[in-house]
This record gives C-alpha cells, sequence and structure tokens, in this order.
C-alpha cells in the first residue's frame, strides 16, 4: 500500500507539473497578496474607526466634566455646598471614564499606525512582486518562443513530428505506386500479362508497327515527289515496286501526226 501510494504522488506531481503555468501560478500568488493588502488596509480603517469613535466619547465625556464643574462654582458662589460637592463627585466619576478612553485611545492609535505601517510595507512588497513577475512572465514566454523555434526548426516538436512523418508516408506510397506501375508496364511489354482490353502489344508487335509505319511515310514521299514532277502514273508504278524505268532516247509516235510531204 505504501508502494502504491508513492507511486500514485509520484504521477500526480508529474501530471501536476506539466499541466502548472508558471505564468498562471505567478498571476494567483500577486492575487493573494492583494487580497491580503486589502485586508489588511480594512483593519487598518476599522481601527481609525474605533479611535474616531472614543475620540467623539472623549470629547462629550470632557464637556460634561466642563459643565459640572462651571456648576459646582455657581453652587459654591450660591453658597450651595452641597450641590457644589455633588458636582464635584460627578466630575470625579467622569474623569476616571476619560481616563479609561484615553488610554484606550491611546492603544487603539498604537495599533493604527502599526497597521498603516505594514500596510505601506506590504504595499511596496506587492509592487515589488507584480514587478518581478511580469519580468518572469515576459522571459518565460521569450524563452517559450525560443524553444518552440528551436524544435520547429530541428524538427523535433510534436507538430513538425507529425508533419514529417506525413510527408515520409505520402513519399513512401508515391514511390510504392511508381515501381507498381512501372513493374505492370514491363509485364504488359513482355507478355507475362493479359491486357483484356486488346490495347496492349509484345515488343514483336510494336517493333512491326514501327517499320510498317516508316516505309508508308518513304511510299507516301515518292508518290507526292512524282505528282510534283509531273510523272503521276510512273510515280504511281514506282511506288507499287512494278515497273522499270523507259529506256533513254525512245519515243512513240502520236497516231495523229501526219507526213506533210
Amino acid at each position: 500500500m505504501k508502494r502504491m501510494g508513492m507511486i500514485f504522488r509520484a504521477k500526480a506531481n508529474k501530471a501536476l507539473d506539466r499541466a502548472e503555468d508558471p505564468r498562471e501560478t505567478l498571476d494567483y500568488s500577486y492575487q493573494k497578496q492583494l487580497e491580503l493588502l486589502q485586508k489588511v488596509r480594512r483593519g487598518v480603517a476599522d481601527v481609525a474607526t474605533s479611535r474616531k469613535r472614543l475620540e467623539l466619547q472623549l470629547n462629550q465625556l470632557q464637556g460634561q466634566s466642563s459643565k459640572l464643574e462651571d456648576q459646582g462654582r455657581k453652587a459654591l458662589a450660591l453658597g450651595r455646598e452641597d450641590l457644589a460637592r455633588e458636582a464635584l463627585s460627578r466630575r470625579a466619576a467622569l474623569q476616571q471614564q476619560v481616563t479609561d478612553l484615553e488610554t484606550q485611545h491611546q492603544t487603539l492609535q498604537g495599533e493604527e499606525e502599526k497597521l498603516t505601517l505594514a500596510a505601506q510595507r506590504l504595499q511596496a512588497k506587492v509592487d515589488a512582486f507584480r514587478t518581478k513577475k511580469e519580468t518572469i512572465k515576459a522571459t518565460y514566454t521569450a524563452a517559450q518562443a525560443q524553444t518552440r523555434i528551436g524544435e520547429a526548426f530541428s524538427g523535433i516538436s510534436e507538430e513538425m513530428g507529425d508533419v514529417g512523418l506525413a510527408i515520409q508516408r505520402a513519399e513512401d506510397k508515391t514511390q510504392q505506386l511508381q515501381a507498381r506501375a512501372g513493374a505492370i508496364d514491363e509485364l504488359l511489354a513482355s507478355g507475362a500479362l493479359d491486357d483484356p482490353t486488346g490495347t496492349a502489344k509484345d515488343d514483336i508487335a510494336a517493333e512491326l508497327d514501327r517499320i510498317s509505319g516508316g516505309t508508308d511515310v518513304e511510299l507516301e514521299l515518292q508518290r507526292m515527289k512524282a505528282e510534283l514532277a509531273g510523272g503521276t502514273s510512273a510515280g504511281q508504278q514506282a511506288i507499287e515496286g512494278g515497273s522499270q524505268d523507259t529506256a533513254p532516247g525512245s519515243q512513240q509516235k502520236s497516231p495523229h501526226r501526219y507526213d506533210k510531204s
């Protein structure tokens, strides 16, 4: 079970490593830092609100204390010592509350200053991380593009590998078809295969056709020469292989020619 668990974790780690994009991880980390900075700012605002509320309460208690002090003085001026004593007693109780509130106010003010300083430092870190994040993302993108270009030129990328295999298969099939066509032509020419259409001829018949075709051309050429020379009948006899030429100097008499003497 331990071995299976280790194998499963190793496979999962490898799959996650392939699926992980450093740029997305950096963006996610930056988003988390922004959320933390926002929480710190809200904390500063809450502490500042509490401090302001204590200040309002202090101002109110200090106003009441001053009012009681004035009332005690008036009571003494009128000869009412009992009223003056009561006013001073209430003023003493208010002073105790004012002292407690001032202590809380100082504490909140110190917390506010600490949170404000922490927020400023965190803001500076977030800004620095954002700059570094963008630099790393740009460098990673450039390296990725350079790697893909290099793989494409070298032919080791998956896309170019598939294209190369497709071209190789096409060339192999083309060569196979060319070889098959050449072999069939040779077999037909040698007579090893019969042509059911009757259009194919063996080598002997092809040679006879070539010779007879050349003889027909020569005969036609002689006939045309004879026609041009004005000896159509003699030319036809020569083409038929027939007659010999008439002896030189022999003449035939015309039956319509008469002697004038």
